[in-house]
């Protein structure tokens, strides 16, 4: 049986692609680990399906100037430490990352015990994580066609994004009953990412006398900014977070209104959904999303509504818009060539663990 780590974290968008690959793996025999944070939110999303789920110490590298960074570089040493021990444990055939800091000691643990490693690359421009794994690496996988300049040739493939396969089995019936909504209204749903979008969040609330005239509208405003004075407001239903029933949700969605997160945006043209795009700040960002919507707006999928002139007016008259184009916008993604890229991540992680198989025997 062959054997395989994943790791991965620190936010959704760093373990739904693993959780992806993760049924490919199932289905096809593979023994599965996986090696995240102690206490991160891929421990709880991994642990849900049932996969042995180790943790280990990791600290956040800052792009700036902070004590911390003294401090967590002693946290990355010591989750080092930890991840060689449980690799020489695991013996694994090949170690797939999926980025965040809590791959990076993972990855560099790897490279010491010689285990191959495959690293995916959500965002047009690695992260500071990646950019720190990437030497270590044997192949390097991309979400975007632009990304390979940035990577070293000779190992790094353009390959797509898995997703999730649940994704496309929703039904729109389910997903208003579970909403509350008749059908009669089109449905509007508002994504701030796995931990929400305070700045969304306001913006749409302070519009929705306007938008709950022409939509029935979904929010996932994520954990602790649910607001009670909105709970029982006809044609708006709140979500802190959503997993299960996601599917369902997106299936009654006619537009969205999201970030712009990778996995966010390849989710959205996966499933023809029109979307007004508000990628965050330069200013709050390395500003991976504003590139992530700029090649989205011109390929014609999605409509971008930069944060900085986000209003309760721009976004009423974005939604608008796009609701009144809709049809522009999922012609444009139904001509689109990408699509789920597990299958070809699999092949890759197969080839490379079926390698170091035939070397141990």
């Amino acid at each position: 049986m062959k054997k395989i780590v994943l790791t991965g974290g620190g936010t959704a968008g760093h373990v739904t692609p693993n959780i992806a690959l993760i049924e490919k793996l199932k289905a096809e025999g593979y023994d599965i680990s996986y090696i995240g944070s102690k206490a991160g939110i891929e421990k709880r999303l991994i642990e849900r399906i049932g996969i042995p789920y180790y943790g280990v110490s990791t600290g956040k590298l800052r792009r700036y100037l902070s004590l911390k960074n003294i401090s967590d570089i002693f946290k990355v040493f010591a989750g080092m430490r930890q991840a060689k021990k449980l690799l020489k444990k695991l013996k694994p055939d090949v170690v797939f990352s999926k980025g965040g800091f809590v791959a990076v000691p993972v990855v560099h643990a790897a490279a010491k015990r010689k285990i191959p490693v495959v690293i995916h690359e959500s965002d047009m421009t690695p992260g500071l994580a990646n950019r720190l794994c990437i030497k270590k690496a044997q192949t390097v996988c991309c979400n975007f066609p632009e990304t390979m300049k940035y990577l070293p040739e000779g190992k790094s493939v353009h390959t797509g994004t898995p997703i999730r396969k649940a994704l496309f089995e929703g039904t729109k019936a389910r997903g208003l009953e579970i909403a509350g909504f008749d059908g009669t209204k089109p449905v509007l749903m508002i994504m701030g990412g796995s931990s929400g979008a305070m700045k969304i969040n306001e913006a749409v609330r302070s519009a929705l006398p306007t938008l709950i005239n022409k939509f029935d509208i979904i929010h996932l405003c994520g954990k602790g900014r649910f607001d009670e004075s909105l709970a029982e407001k006809p044609g708006y239903k709140q979500f802190e977070y959503v997993d299960e029933d996601l599917k369902d949700l997106f299936a009654a969605a006619d537009l969205l209104i999201s970030r712009a997160g990778a996995n966010a945006v390849c989710e959205l043209l996966a499933l023809k959904k029109p979307a007004v795009l508000i990628p965050l700040s330069a200013a709050a960002s390395r500003g991976d999303q504003i590139l992530n919507a700029k090649s989205f707006e011109k390929a014609g999928y999605s409509f971008v509504l930069p944060e900085e002139i986000m209003t309760p007016d721009t976004v009423i008259e974005a939604a608008e818009k796009v609701y009144s184009e809709r049809d522009r916008y999922i012609d444009a993604m139904s001509k689109s060539e990408a699509g789920d890229a597990t299958d070809k991540i699999f092949a890759i992680l197969d080839e490379i663990a079926g390698s170091k198989s035939d070397q141990q025997d």
